[in-house]
């Protein structure tokens, strides 16, 4: 199940753990992406508030927490290659995992569909 943010992150669940990155969208609006600031792992995240920093030749952004729980996991392969975010956003370029508190939070995410309505009106 793939679901999406209002902030440009997506979120792919497997039984309670879910992977989070940033849209492929969210990569071209940034540009080149030259560095990642990943949560720890252990961390508690909170669904809105912010989990990790993306910075490009461009800005700095946060990424937010699209769902409250622990992080379980990140993708340390970002340290040395944080051009995975702009290559492969929704794939290789994945930030981290989180273990999900509450899955009834999916709920409030958007769909592919919608999120592609939701970009087409950006």
């Amino acid at each position: 199940m793939l679901r999406f943010t209002k902030d440009h992150e997506w979120v792919k669940v497997d039984g309670d753990e879910a992977t989070v990155g940033i849209t492929d969208y969210a990569q071209s609006q940034l540009g080149d992406v030259v560095y990642v600031e990943l949560p720890d792992v252990g961390r508690s995240v909170k669904a809105g508030g912010e989990a990790a920093v993306v910075e490009s030749v461009k800005a700095a952004s946060e990424v937010y927490a699209p769902l409250t729980g622990e992080v379980s996991a990140v993708n340390d392969a970002l340290a040395d290659s944080p051009s995975a975010v702009n290559d492969d956003p929704e794939g290789s370029g994945w930030f981290m995992k989180i273990k999900l508190a509450d899955k009834s939070e999916l709920d409030g995410l958007m769909d592919e569909d919608a999120y592609k309505a939701f970009v087409d009106e950006q």
